[in-house]
């Protein structure tokens, strides 16, 4: 009987320990979710700002210009379609994620240079620091993921081409600047659909609809 209930103290604590795990896990993911949520609305304000700041004939140029426009997370391999997004793994979702997030750590500094004074963006770290801060939850959710396992994904050591795609965005240029501002928003988004779904996945849900 002593050894019964030694394994059956075992057993609860085993429990209680897993449950504590998944209610961890579970803030975190509500964390990333909520973080991501205020940067995709915080670019949604900035891009529609700037281009309240327009004349416009210089909107209806950006209008089109935009749409075949190549943003710096083309890069990335991502799912392209709300079918492949649902079909992906919660890892899969969590390290694209990851990627998008770190593109943007470097562009983010000069981030606010790119619209007018007159614009309201906050402080201008408040982007780097809030990309920084979500990179950093996500990595812990990745590691929670592996669950010890190693991190088998190549992608991890490419460096990011963001250099060359960035080189004039310090110039005060209308059709860069705006340019930079709808291909942040719509990382953001990406990420914020991603985040979503994997949540969704962890839950073991069959129907993660978009």
């Amino acid at each position: 009987r002593p050894r019964s209930l030694v394994l059956l103290s075992v057993v609860l604590v085993s429990l209680l320990v897993n449950q504590g795990r998944a209610s961890d896990n579970q803030r975190l993911f509500n964390n990333a979710v909520i973080r991501v949520q205020h940067l995709h609305q915080l670019a949604a304000k900035m891009i529609n700002d700037f281009e309240d700041s327009l004349l416009p004939e210089e909107r209806r140029q950006l209008s089109k210009i935009f749409p075949l426009s190549f943003c710096n997370s083309d890069y990335i391999e991502a799912p392209t379609g709300k079918d492949e997004t649902q079909k992906s793994s919660m890892l899969k979702l969590l390290r694209i994620s990851f990627r998008l997030i770190e593109s943007w750590e470097f562009p983010s500094q000069t981030l606010s240079g790119t619209v007018s004074n007159s614009l309201t963006v906050g402080n201008p770290n408040q982007i780097t620091e809030k990309l920084a801060d979500l990179k950093m939850g996500i990595s812990v959710l990745i590691k929670g993921c592996l669950d010890g396992q190693p991190n088998m994904d190549d992608n991890d050591s490419l460096p990011l081409p963001f250099e060359d795609f960035y080189l004039t965005m310090g110039e005060n240029n209308l059709r860069e600047s705006f340019r930079l501002l709808a291909c942040f928003k719509k990382d953001m988004h990406k990420v914020e659909t991603y985040l979503r779904v994997a949540n969704c996945r962890r839950s073991l849900d069959s129907n993660c609809t978009l």
